[in-house]
This record gives structure tokens, C-alpha cells and sequence, in this order.
């Protein structure tokens, strides 16, 4: 691995793509450390306290790098990117110009591209407005100290809270640019890499944390847990079901063209961690609800909703049932048989057309339910764990299955893009 490493930066090329993406990141850190206008140190100290003890504001700070609980610029992180692009491909399933698009090549994802940035704009702003109305609502009450006056906060002025706003639609903005960046003149997804440095930024607070609880050997069987999550997460993110194709012959004058054997790669887990982040937003829309309103029966819901046995059963239901409706959208078996047709490929033992598209459906259905029950796992057994044990929330979130999923998977994409920039100019990859 280290010669590995050693090789990426031996190459000019590679070597300045690493270090763009390395200085795109530390830019990002520096700006999750950026309050926003109008907020002061004890008003950080409040928000700090606030998104330990909840478990929605505590998954999102977790994917800030913690930004939300500094109040920063960068309070809401690449999530609104990531909303809007989920929404658009589940809009490319009903609506038929988008659908028309996708299948353009590069013109048509440009236009894609375009109409996520801007509705990403649009839940940045909607986004900033609700973070903005619950901080408000979290500091309601508490005291400030500035230059000897001890003042009792009563909320922030129209000036304020419109600079509060625009200053994290901006952040938004700036971090979707910086994403894009990566992607295109660096190595890897632009935005999962900063999803990834946000999770890994926290791991040390976090590891402290660990072991400053009252029983160590407690610390240490969560660190070792974690260890086996990420066996089993490799596991399962390098797992495939191989449909074997037979492509046939062609005589074209003396030449023979075809009569190759290869195969259809189906992932076991296909949809990645997409369904837990359609369930945890689910679950903790009745906690955004409540923090916009003071009706009672909504906030003993959304308590109850929150943790224990309804969150767990719950969330594994919702993630089973999001990973079969994800891989349905962007896997289509009747496309992927039609190509199959038209450049002479065939499943053996299996006729072309619908019996090929039927088949493909009928495995890739098997495949995906031991993929959803593995991400239904992964994401309640350990907040099970946590919450029956009665430890913090910032060691649930970070050592949760849900935090180590996206920095496994993240990882193994990045080192696979950098395996085939090895490959490509003759040198040993990370996989041997």
C-alpha cells in the first residue's frame, strides 16, 4: 500500500491532482471553523450542548465535520447537494424530459447538473431558515458575557437573521463549487471526499471521548465492534452475483469478430448508503417539525419517534423497503437487455428480449434483499447498542454503522480510481 503511494506521487500528473484535492479539503475544514455573523462564543457553547443530546442534529453536525455546532458557514454542509441530486434521480423516473436527458450523453447531463445546483440553492435557503429558527430556538434564554455586561439573549434582529441566512446559502454554494472542483481536477467524488473528511474530522474528538468513560473496557469493545463493521462493510461493498454473457460470432470477410465470454456485475448492495439517509430523514422530519412549532402532541411524537424500539423497527423497515425502490431507479433490466440484443450478447440458457429482462430482474431482486438486511443491521445494531448501554450521542454517530459505511465506501471508491490511474501508466495498484 505504502509503495503504492509512493508510485501515485512519483507521477506529475497524479501528484498534483492528490495535493489539489488535499488543499480543496483543508479549505473546507478552515471554513467549518468560520462562525456566521451575529453568533458569540457562549452561543457556540449552548449549540454545543444542544446537538450532543439530539440525535437529528447530531447526525447532521457529524456530516458538517461540525460545523453546525460552531454555527459556521458551513453549518449545512454538502446535505442540501446531496438532497437535491437523490431528488433528481428520482424525478428521471417520471417525468420524461428528464428521463430524455439522461439518456444525451454529457449535453443532457449538463442540463441535469444545472437544475440540481439550482434547487440545491433552494434547499440551501429553506434549509438556512429552519437551522436559523431552531438555533434561535436552542438559545433562547441563555446568558452572554460581553465586556463585563451579562446580557439574556432574546433572539437575533431582522438584520441578523437575514446575514445569518445568506452567509450559509453562500457556504452552501461555496461547498457544492469545491465539490465539483475535486471531481473534475482531482481524484475521486468531490463530494463524497468531503462527506468523508468531515466524518474522519471528528474521529479524534470522538476516540477521546471513548476512553474517557467511566469503563474502559466498555471504550475499547466499541473500537474492536468497529473494526468488525468495517470487515463486513468491504465484505459487502466488494460482494457481486457475475450473470455470465456470450456474445456471438460474426464472419466479416477473413476476420471473426465476437464468440467472447464475460460478465454482468450485480452488486449486493447497490444503492449504498442512500437508504439510510432516505430513512434517518424520514424519522427526523416530525424533530424538524417540532423545533418549527410548540404543539405538544408533535413533540411527545417526534420524542418517542427519536429512540426505542418504534425508531429501531422503524428505521430497518424503511431502509429494507428504500433499498429495493433505490436499485429499482437506477438499475433498468429492460434497458440492460435491450443492449444486450442489439450487440449480440446473451445470457446462456436464457432467451433474448423480455426472458433476459425478467431473469436479470429475478437476481437482482435476490441479491438486494441480503444487501438491505445488511444496511438495516448496520444502521440499528449499533444504535441499539448505544442507547441500551446509555453512552453519548457523539460516540453513537461517530462509531454508528451509518458514519463508518460512507468512510468505507468513500474509501474504497477513491482507491479504485487511483488503482486505475496506477494501472494506466504501468504501475502496481492498491489491489494486487
Amino acid at each position: 500500500m505504502f509503495e503504492a503511494l509512493a508510485n501515485a506521487f512519483r507521477v506529475p500528473d497524479l501528484r498534483k491532482k492528490i495535493l489539489f484535492t488535499i488543499a480543496i479539503i483543508a479549505l473546507y475544514r478552515v471554513g467549518s471553523h468560520i462562525p456566521v455573523p451575529g453568533v458569540s462564543r457562549s452561543m457556540i457553547d449552548a449549540l454545543t450542548a444542544a446537538t450532543s443530546s439530539s440525535s437529528a442534529l447530531g447526525l447532521l453536525n457529524l456530516f458538517s465535520g461540525g460545523a453546525m455546532q460552531n454555527f459556521a458557514i458551513f453549518s449545512l454542509g454538502i446535505m442540501p447537494y446531496i438532497t437535491s441530486s437523490i431528488i433528481m434521480q428520482l424525478m428521471q423516473a417520471v417525468i420524461p424530459q428528464l428521463e430524455k436527458w439522461a439518456k444525451e450523453g454529457e449535453t443532457g447531463q449538463r442540463k441535469i447538473t444545472q437544475i440540481t445546483r439550482y434547487m440545491t440553492l433552494v434547499l440551501g435557503l429553506l434549509e438556512s431558515i429552519i437551522l436559523m429558527i431552531t438555533f434561535q430556538g436552542q438559545l433562547l434564554g441563555t446568558t452572554q458575557v460581553s465586556n463585563g455586561v451579562t446580557t439574556t439573549f432574546a433572539g437575533f434582529n431582522p438584520l441578523t437573521m437575514i446575514l445569518i441566512v445568506m452567509s450559509l446559502v453562500a457556504g452552501t454554494a461555496f461547498i457544492m463549487w469545491m465539490g465539483e472542483l475535486i471531481t473534475q481536477r482531482g481524484i475521486g467524488n468531490g463530494m463524497s471526499l468531503l462527506i468523508f473528511a468531515s466524518i474522519v474530522a471528528r474521529f479524534p474528538t470522538t476516540l477521546i471521548q471513548a476512553f474517557q468513560l467511566n469503563q474502559w473496557y466498555w471504550a475499547i469493545g466499541v473500537i474492536v465492534a468497529a473494526f468488525g463493521i468495517v470487515v463486513a462493510i468491504v465484505t459487502m461493498e466488494r460482494a457481486q452475483r457475475r450473470i455470465p454473457v456470450q456474445y456471438a460470432k460474426r464472419v466479416v470477410g477473413r476476420k471473426v469478430f465476437g464468440g467472447v465470454g464475460t460478465y454482468i456485475p450485480l452488486k449486493l448492495n447497490a444503492a449504498n448508503v442512500v437508504p439510510i439517509i432516505f430513512a434517518s430523514s424520514v424519522l427526523n422530519f416530525p424533530v424538524v417539525l417540532t423545533s418549527l412549532s410548540n404543539v405538544p402532541w408533535l413533540k411527545s411524537f417526534a420524542e418517542v419517534l427519536a429512540k426505542g424500539p418504534l425508531n429501531w423497527t422503524l428505521s430497518a423497515v424503511l431502509i429494507v423497503f428504500f433499498s429495493y425502490f433505490y436499485t429499482a431507479l437506477i438499475f433498468n433490466p429492460i434497458d440492460l437487455a435491450d443492449n444486450l440484443r442489439k450487440q449480440g450478447g446473451f445470457i446462456p440458457g436464457v432467451r433474448p428480449g423480455k426472458a433476459t429482462s425478467q431473469h436479470i430482474e429475478n437476481v437482482l431482486n435476490r441479491i438486494t434483499l441480503p444487501g438491505a438486511l445488511f444496511l438495516a443491521a448496520i444502521a440499528t445494531v449499533p444504535t441499539i447498542l448505544f442507547q441500551q448501554s446509555g453512552e453519548s450521542m457523539p460516540l453513537l454517530t461517530m462509531f454508528g454503522g451509518t458514519s463508518i459505511l460512507i468512510m468505507v465506501g468513500v474509501a474504497l471508491e477513491t482507491m479504485t480510481q487511483l488503482e486505475s490511474q496506477l494501472k494506466m501508466r504501468h504501475y502496481d495498484g492498491f489491489f494486487k
